[in-house]
């Protein structure tokens, strides 16, 4: 037992950890993409029915509200490349944190720049989805 009291994971367990890290930053890629592209079918696949985003104003919006943004062309991403993802997983719990260079359009209004990222997943029916997603500007 470690220092507090847990058992140190064992090989298997790694193995299995570090491979739920790679889907998951191969997922999350797959989540951006989908929203750069537009793509509706996937974004609506990756992102939780009671997904919630808080964009770097502090405004918060359900998945309906996001997606039918991204899908009007309201909130059009026009870049969003992500750096080196750090990923923890808990059981079928996962955090995501990484910065990205992002090049948007929202109602018209060009913006951009360099933000942090912290995503949270869960492993649902079998498949990682987007529960709750921050985005903070980097000044």
């Amino acid at each position: 037992m470690d220092q507090q009291g847990q058992q140190p994971l064992k090989d298997q367990d790694l193995a299995e950890a570090g491979a739920d890290a790679d889907l998951l930053r191969k997922t999350e890629r797959e989540r951006l993409r989908a929203l750069v592209d537009a793509n509706m079918e996937i974004a609506d696949q990756l992102h939780a029915d009671d997904f919630q985003l808080i964009n770097p104003f502090g405004r918060a919006a359900t998945k309906e509200q996001y997606l039918s943004g991204v899908a009007s062309g309201q909130v059009n991403y026009l870049l969003w490349e992500p750096g080196d993802m750090a990923v923890r997983t808990y059981g079928d719990a996962a955090i995501i944190r990484y910065q990205a260079q992002i090049q948007i359009v929202v109602g018209g209004n060009p913006d951009g720049g360099h933000f942090w990222h912290t995503d949270s997943y869960e492993k649902r029916d079998g498949r990682w989805q987007a529960v709750w997603s921050q985005a903070t500007r980097i000044a």
